[in-house]
């Protein structure tokens, strides 16, 4: 590596003392050793160096040529205004590989709006007793745009200022980072609204009125601590039945569900007439809406008799006709003298 460098040095003198032209330098330094153009690269620094843009440029790598884009951004250098800036330092028969630009990116580390986020509930949970801060919901006043800093910089951000009212649910904030030279002069500044929540239950598509609902069909939505009465626990709801029309994105609540109706008002159901020894299965017609366990009204469709059952299963009404077992009154003790055998009193009159 140290004579290939020496010898491509050497070629570089002999071509700018005018020895040998440039065509003759490119057929003395060997291919593995000849400057090549790179097609892309990125920079950590605020200037680009000939050695960031070209492979094997020997003593003039630490050579800055240019201004390096802004951080976490990038740029196009077209190959012209490279070879051009570089000729004044003498490096001559640079490879191009027929590339026509190159790209150059500033590294950087990317703060997001959802990083800036999490950081203030975790200071609002910390200074203010708000809770877990994965349970508060901050929302900005304004788009939050991603800050970029410099790839040394990985501390986290500092409160430089905060406060907070219950009354309002507002905050505003004042953050800085400590060794970034791009935020020493930039305020990161940011206000907003900041809420305790609660993980409520909610469909994660429309679901229709009567529809029993299923595992599937549930999702976690995050819900204000303060709106209550929401439902959280998946188990007892799995099975239940829509009121009404139920939309994603809205917490579900008790009066949201009912039971599921297995038989419907005017719908032809089996009538199952239970007694001791005997089952019999006649067919009607459902008089009421009812779910599982529910006494509804049903039409004998032969003998057009109205009669109630509780509702068994889907579209089936069961009759128990077991004959209550009736408690008589205990015959008096044996022992016991009737009122004939009583002693009479006698009584005298003066």
């Amino acid at each position: 590596m140290i004579r290939a460098s020496v010898r491509a040095f050497a070629i570089v003198a002999l071509a700018a003392a005018g020895l040998v032209t440039l065509a003759d330098a490119q057929i003395l330094a060997p291919a593995a050793s000849r400057p090549t153009l790179k097609r892309a690269v990125t920079v950590t620094g605020d200037i680009v160096r000939i050695g960031d843009l070209v492979e094997n440029c020997g003593p003039v790598a630490d050579v800055p040529i240019f201004r390096a884009p802004d951080l976490g951004t990038r740029g196009a250098v077209p190959t012209e205004r490279v070879i051009e800036a570089i000729r004044p330092h003498q490096l001559i028969g640079i490879d191009t590989r027929g590339i026509s630009e190159v790209i150059v990116t500033r590294a950087s580390r990317a703060i997001t709006a959802e990083e800036i986020a999490a950081r203030v509930a975790k200071a609002l949970g910390g200074q203010y007793g708000l809770g877990d801060a994965r349970n508060i919901a901050v929302e900005f006043d304004r788009n939050v745009r991603t800050v970029n800093v410099e790839p040394n910089v990985t501390g986290d951000l500092q409160v430089a200022s905060l406060t907070y009212s219950r009354r309002t649910a507002r905050f505003d904030v004042t953050f800085e980072l400590l060794g970034s030279a791009a935020l020493r002069w930039q305020l990161m500044h940011y206000s907003g609204t900041a809420v305790e929540t609660v993980d409520a239950l909610g469909v994660d598509h429309p679901v229709e009125r009567g529809e029993a609902l299923k595992a599937s069909d549930l999702t976690v939505i995050k819900r204000p601590k303060s709106e209550g009465g929401t439902l959280t626990d998946s188990m007892a709801v799995v099975g239940l039945a829509a009121r009404h029309q139920l939309r994603p994105g809205e917490p579900l609540h008790s009066a949201d569900l009912m039971k599921p109706q297995l038989v419907q008002r005017n719908d032809s159901v089996t009538i199952i007439y239970e007694a001791p020894g005997l089952t019999l299965t006649l067919r009607g017609q459902a008089q009421d809406n009812g779910a599982l366990g529910d006494t509804v009204s049903v039409q004998n469709t032969q003998s057009k008799r109205l009669v109630q059952g509780v509702v068994s299963g889907p579209g089936q009404v069961t009759i128990d006709a077991t004959p209550a077992h009736v408690v008589g009154a205990e015959p008096a003790p044996a022992s016991e003298p009737s009122p004939s055998d009583q002693p009479q009193r006698e009584h005298s009159v003066e």
